[in-house]
């Protein structure tokens, strides 16, 4: 019997994006001889010995089992009384929902919110993971170029773009700071700005906020304290703990919020990893000052490559969070930021990830991970001021 073809075979939405080229980038100059990548946002720590060993330890208890839906509520009890302790936030262990990782947290949050033609305004350049999960979700995006203003988008340019879309149903504004890429971070200030546009708009806030504790000029204020009810904060363990590799994220709301985000999330993966959310709760316990050492080596290896781009002729974003440097390449050079990062591959065996991958006010810029060993940053540094010298 001849076999009927399928009819309209894949989703249209999945059919029209693609896989990350930051992903694609990495994997293309990873067979170049020599290579130092400062490619992909993985600390280069490992995970605390500590936390390793609760890991190890609920293995040999055989947490190997279902757990509830959103967590186990030991772990939203805990993740519930760090973030408050630490960003002065007023969250109950039941506003909580443990994740598999950030990119769950964003994915359930979108999904949960969105109905089909909503839109969402995005702030740009940003990690280009918050576009493609609305659009699956059947939402638009509103990309907004802030690169006039310093990498922020302030609360002008917000009620501008609100004034300007009326006749769609704006659902959602996304805040990512500190900002990958740039590593530019939001004042308390510039948030309570913002915060006076969205209560007049009426509109939820996607706060990732998963580089809080490697915020460097200051302390990080949570959009979370400032307007509870309309915020949608996630955060992870990925960055804070080293942890990226575990896949432990949480998703924060308002309680009629998560009564019905705990239904997307319980179809999406059922349940978090029984196992890995006792080393997040020990984490979370016992592990509050573990991300400090990490900050502090991060913060040295800003400076160093700060300096060093500066003397090689690179502008860069103030970067105040994170672990990136979003660096103007020189003028001496096209702004074409894909043959820029090409180029400086072939012939300096450098690999960074080009601006225009960020979307709009990308372009003309490169992304650099100083998630990197400081052997590794010196030479890249040297690889890079004689690539540009010799130009």
């Amino acid at each position: 019997m001849k076999a009927v073809p399928i009819k309209d075979k894949f989703n249209h939405k999945i059919e029209k994006i693609a896989v990350s080229d930051i992903r694609q980038f990495d994997t293309e100059v990873s067979s170049i001889p020599g290579i130092i990548k400062l490619t992909l946002g993985e600390p280069d720590f490992n995970t605390p010995e500590h936390v390793k060993q609760a890991g190890i330890k609920a293995i040999e208890d055989n947490q190997s089992h279902y757990t509830p839906n959103p967590g186990i509520m030991p772990l939203r009890e805990a993740t519930a009384a760090y973030f408050n302790e630490k960003y002065h936030l007023n969250y109950k262990p039941t506003q909580v929902i443990t994740t598999i990782g950030a990119t769950e947290a964003i994915s359930v949050a979108l999904q949960t919110i969105l109905n089909p033609d909503d839109v969402v305004i995005m702030p740009t350049p940003v990690f280009p993971i918050y576009k493609p999960i609305t659009e699956i979700n059947q939402g638009n995006c509103i990309m907004v170029d802030t690169s006039a203003d310093g990498f922020i988008l302030t609360a002008d340019k917000l009620r501008q773009v609100l004034a300007e879309n009326q006749a769609k149903t704006v659902k959602a504004l996304v805040l990512v700071y500190p900002s990958n890429p740039t590593g530019v971070t939001y004042s308390r200030k510039d948030l309570e700005e913002l915060a006076e546009v969205v209560k007049e708009a009426g509109i939820w806030v996607l706060c990732d906020e998963v580089y809080a504790e490697l915020t460097y000029n200051g302390q990080h204020t949570s959009l979370a304290e400032i307007i509870p009810d309309q915020v949608l904060l996630v955060s992870g363990l990925s960055k804070s703990h080293a942890m990226t590799g575990w896949r432990i994220g949480y998703l924060f709301g308002p309680e009629d919020f998560v009564e019905q985000a705990v239904k997307a999330h319980q179809y999406m993966v059922t349940a978090p990893t029984d196992n890995v959310q006792f080393a997040a709760l020990e984490a979370m316990t016992n592990g509050k000052e573990d991300s400090q050492v990490m900050k502090a080596e991060y913060l040295k290896r800003r400076e160093f490559l700060q300096a060093e781009l500066a003397e090689a002729g690179f502008e860069v974003a103030s970067p105040d969070g994170a672990f990136y440097l979003f660096a103007k390449i020189p003028a001496q050079f096209e702004p074409d930021s894909w043959a820029f990062v090409r180029r400086l591959a072939k012939e300096a065996k450098v690999a960074l990830i080009p601006g225009i991958s960020f979307g709009p006010g990308g372009e003309g810029y490169v992304r650099l991970s100083y998630a990197a060993s400081m052997e590794n940053l010196t030479e890249v540094a040297k690889r890079i001021k004689a690539f540009v010298a010799a130009n």
